[in-house]
C-alpha cells in the first residue's frame, strides 16, 4: 500500500520506517528542510535501537522516501497518517495546531479518497477537529471529495519502540467507517498474522483509550513513589514491598518500580492533558491532579536527599549525575528527572559533572554552555574530582560498576541512587553510605 506519514519525530519515523519495513511504499513529509536532508544521508535525529538500519534498508530498496513537498505527500498515499507533535499549551491543554495544520494540507490537495489517521496523541473531539478541516478546505475549493477519519493511537515506549511495533499488544482503530476498517486491517495485516490484535471501537472511544492507558501506567508509578516516601518514614524497605505486592497477578510487576520521577514525551503531557479534558467537562479529576503533583515533588527527593547530607550547604559542591535520558535506550530529556535535580543543584551553588551514554548532544543542546555543567565522556571522568554520586538513569552500563573505583574517586563515600539499582548491604562492604529510594535505613526524605 502506499502511505503518507506527516512528521519524522519519534513517532511519525518509527511507524514510517517499521511500515516500510513490511512492504509498504512510505513517503515521510516533514517541514523541516534540515531533518529530511539528514534522513536523506542516512542520519537518524533520534536514538532508537534498530531504527537506524530498518530506515537505511528500506530507503535502499526504495520503500521509504522523505520530502518537505505536501502537495506531493498528499499526492503519494491513500493513507494519510498524522504524526506531528501535540505539545502541552500553558493550561497543559494538548496544543492541536500542527494536527490541524495538516488536515488543512490535506483537504487542501487531495483529488481522490483518503483516510486521514490520527496518530499522534489528540484530545477527545480531535477527529472532529480533523474532518472539519478537511471539509473547509474541500469546500473552499467547491469539491465533494469523499474521504474519512480514522483513530490509530500508537502505543510505542521509547528503547523498545521497534518491537513494540512489529509485535503490538494490541492495535487500536477507531472509526465508523466499513472502507477505511478494511484498509487499516490490509495496513496491519503482517502484524496480525499469529491473532488478530486489532480492536475496533469509534473514535472518541479509541482517542481516550490513549490517554486512559498512559495515565494508569503513570498513576502506579506515582503511587509505589508514594509508598516509598512512606516505606523511608517508617523504616521498610520498599523493594521487598514492590516484590511482595508484584507478586499479585492482579497488581503484577510492570510499572510499580520507585524512582525520582518519570519523564518523557508521554506520561506527563497526557496526564496533563487528560485533567485538562476532565476540567472542560466540569469533572474535577482529582486522581489525576495528584498522580501528576505526585511526580513534580518526587523530581526534588534525591535534591533533598543531597542537601540533607551536607547540612543545607551546597555551595562548591560538585556532584557527578549518571544518566541525563528520561529512561535508558533513549537520548530523550524531555521532562527528565535529571534536569530537575541539575536545576536544584545550580540553585543551591553546586556544579555538576554528568555523564550519559546517548544524550550527552541533546543535553549540550539543551544547556549550551550553562554555568556549572560539567560533560564528560565516561561514567568515570565524571566521577573525578566529585563530592558525591547520583543516579538518574537506570542504564545497563551502571549495574555493576566497580564500587572500590566510585569509592576512592569521590570526595564524600556516598551514592544517591534514584533508580534502586544496587542492594545497600553491597555498597556497605565497600565503606560507602547509600541513599535510595523508600529503602528504609540510611535514607534522608527532607522535608
Amino acid at each position: 500500500m502506499k502511505i503518507t506519514i506527516f512528521g519524522t519525530g519519534y513517532v511519525g519515523l518509527v511507524t514510517g520506517a517499521c511500515l516500510a519495513d513490511v512492504g509498504h511504499h512510505v513517503l515521510c513529509m516533514d517541514v523541516d528542510q534540515g531533518k529530511i536532508e539528514k534522513l536523506k544521508n542516512g542520519q537518524i535525529p533520534i536514538y532508537e535501537p534498530g531504527l537506524e538500519s530498518i530506515v537505511k534498508h528500506t530507503v535502499e530498496a526504495g520503500r521509504l522516501a522523505f520530502t518537505t513537498n505536501t502537495e506531493e505527500a498528499v499526492a503519494h498515499g491513500t493513507l494519510q497518517f498524522i504524526a506531528v507533535g501535540t505539545p502541552p499549551d500553558e493550561d497543559g491543554s494538548a496544543d492541536l495546531q500542527y494536527v490541524t495544520a495538516v488536515a488543512k494540507s490535506i483537504g487542501q490537495y487531495m483529488d481522490d479518497y483518503k483516510v486521514v489517521v490520527d496518530k499522534s496523541t489528540v484530545p477527545v473531539g480531535t477527529g472532529d477537529k480533523v474532518r472539519d478541516a478537511v471539509r473547509s478546505q474541500l469546500d473552499k475549493r467547491g469539491l465533494e471529495l469523499e474521504f474519512d477519519v480514522v483513530s490509530n493511537p500508537e502505543f510505542l515506549k521509547e528503547g523498545a519502540a521497534i518491537n513494540d511495533f512489529m509485535k503490538p499488544d494490541r492495535i487500536i482503530v477507531g472509526t465508523d467507517s466499513e472502507r477505511a476498517m478494511e484498509l487499516l486491517h490490509e495496513v496491519y495485516y503482517p502484524f496480525n498474522r499469529s491473532h488478530d490484535r486489532m480492536i475496533f471501537m469509534d473514535i472518541r472511544s479509541a482517542e481516550l483509550t490513549k490517554y486512559a492507558a498512559n495515565s494508569m501506567l503513570a498513576t502506579k508509578i506515582s503511587f509505589m513513589n508514594e509508598i516509598a516516601n512512606l516505606a523511608e518514614r517508617l523504616g521498610a524497605d520498599i523493594e521487598n514491598v514492590r516484590r511482595g505486592i508484584g507478586s499479585d497477578p492482579r497488581i503484577g510487576y510492570h510499572f510499580i518500580y520507585p524512582g525520582c520521577g518519570y519523564g518523557g514525551s508521554c506520561f506527563p503531557k497526557d496526564v496533563q492533558a487528560l485533567a485538562r479534558t476532565a476540567r472542560d467537562c466540569d469533572y474535577d479529576s482529582r486522581l489525576l491532579n495528584a498522580v501528576e503533583a505526585v511526580n513534580n515533588a518526587q523530581k526534588h527527593v534525591l535534591f533533598d536527599k543531597i542537601s540533607h547530607y551536607f547540612n543545607g550547604n551546597l555551595k562548591g559542591k560538585v556532584v557527578a549525575i549518571w544518566g541525563l535520558a528520561f529512561k535508558p535506550n533513549t537520548d530523550d530529556m524531555r521532562e527528565a528527572s535529571a534536569r530537575t535535580l541539575m536545576q536544584d543543584l545550580w540553585n543551591a551553588g553546586a556544579s555538576v559533572q554528568a555523564f550519559d551514554p546517548e544524550a550527552m548532544e541533546e543535553t549540550q543542546r539543551i544547556f549550551g554552555d550553562q554555568p556549572g555543567l560539567t560533560l564528560c565522556g565516561t561514567k568515570e571522568q565524571a566521577l573525578k574530582g566529585a563530592d558525591v554520586l547520583a543516579i538518574c538513569t537506570e542504564w545497563k552500563e551502571f549495574r555493576s560498576p566497580d564500587f572500590e573505583s566510585i569509592a576512592a574517586a569521590l570526595k564524600e563515600p556516598a551514592v544517591f541512587d534514584g533508580r534502586n539499582l544496587y542492594e545497600p548491604e553491597m555498597l556497605e562492604r565497600y565503606g560507602m553510605i547509600y541513599y535510595a529510594i523508600g529503602r528504609g535505613r540510611n535514607q534522608f526524605h527532607g522535608g
